[in-house]
């Protein structure tokens, strides 16, 4: 199955991600909907996150924002990585200034299994604003694709056993180490959640998709295929079977990124520690995504733009590539800057 329309489908996005040659180089940013766009910073006025993340009408404004404002070639349906978790009734909430706080850690095999699974009839407004989302992108720029957004288990476990962000990861791994049966579980029961979650966006509409797995650069590359690659290659291999490309995205994983791409990823994301010209030969035959470092755009204009073509011809190479910063977009970034990132890359001579 394949979503979106004939001119959808020939998107500059969507034909990088399946290493077709393109019109220009595709760009979106990750965070691109969020606390640097004023228009955003209006929305969510006394709105709290996950709130917001649960109100169809706040998903489709706060997503096509940034679509409108800069012209990307791709929109990134607003969420947070827990929010399957509250759709389920875990007790968590997103505390500002601190992130993803969870009452009750997981600890025990008994923790688990007191998590439910997800359906998609828990998530309506997941599927309403999708919905609505495809409709509108449709009309802008001759099509406009959606991704669909979710967490991958290592990263969504580490909140659910750390109880919150954590640096050192310490209490998720001894967990993993200590009580594997348990960590199985855990991974295993995320793993269905993530799914469910990005099947409902494909089903409404989306175009693609993207695994984040914020957290997965705390693990040597044995640790990442014991205890966590076969559960993100559970996720990734069910989206696999509805024929929109996937993209698999780590902070800090440049010894991982040939073991994500093999985790069943379209498009590996790449962070800005590792240079495109490394990362190419490492992944195999699929396409990058990447990758300037996000505080480049508080230098002057002329060197975000020189690095940002160093990464574009840097690009050539890969069976397919797709601008992005290296990360999310900085909350204090001046959005005018961004809108001439966008248009230099956009406009920057292929042949």
């Amino acid at each position: 199955m394949t979503t979106g329309s004939t001119a959808l489908q020939d998107s500059a996005f969507l034909k990088a991600a399946r290493g077709e040659p393109v019109p220009h180089t595709p760009v979106w940013f990750m965070r691109q909907a969020g606390r640097s766009l004023p228009e955003y910073l209006e929305v969510r006025e006394g709105v709290a996150m996950l709130d917001s993340c649960m109100n169809a009408e706040l998903i489709t404004e706060i997503t096509l924002q940034p679509v409108r404002r800069y012209g990307v070639d791709a929109a990134i349906f607003f969420s947070d990585i827990v929010l399957p978790l509250k759709a389920v009734g875990v007790d968590l909430d997103i505390v500002p200034g601190v992130g993803p706080v969870v009452a009750d850690p997981v600890r025990t095999l008994e923790d688990v299994a007191a998590i439910p699974s997800l359906t998609p009839e828990q998530l309506p407004y997941v599927s309403q604003a999708v919905d609505g989302l495809v409709g509108e992108l449709a009309g802008i720029n001759g099509g406009t694709p959606l991704i669909g957004f979710a967490g991958a288990p290592f990263t969504v476990a580490s909140y659910l056993v750390e109880g919150g962000p954590s640096k050192e990861h310490a209490k998720t791994k001894a967990l993993m180490f200590g009580a594997p049966d348990v960590w199985d579980a855990l991974m295993r029961k995320i793993a269905d959640i993530s799914a469910v979650f990005l099947e409902t966006q494909v089903a409404a509409g989306a175009s693609a998709v993207q695994l984040f797995d914020s957290w997965a650069g705390a693990l040597t590359p044995d640790d990442y295929v014991r205890f966590v690659q076969p559960h993100s290659a559970r996720v990734l291999a069910r989206i696999g079977g509805l024929g929109v490309p996937r993209i698999h995205f780590g902070v800090g994983t440049t010894n991982l990124l040939d073991l994500m791409g093999e985790a069943g990823a379209d498009v590996v994301g790449v962070d800005w520690r590792t240079p495109l010209e490394r990362a190419i030969p490492v992944v195999g035959d699929r396409s990058v995504q990447g990758n300037l470092d996000p505080t480049l755009v508080f230098a002057p204009t002329e060197v975000m733009t020189e690095r940002a073509a160093a990464i574009i011809e840097a690009g050539r190479a890969a069976r397919g590539h797709v601008f992005n910063l290296g990360h999310g977009v900085i909350p204090s970034t001046d959005p005018d800057q961004l809108a001439r990132l966008t248009e230099f890359v956009q406009s920057y001579p292929l042949d």
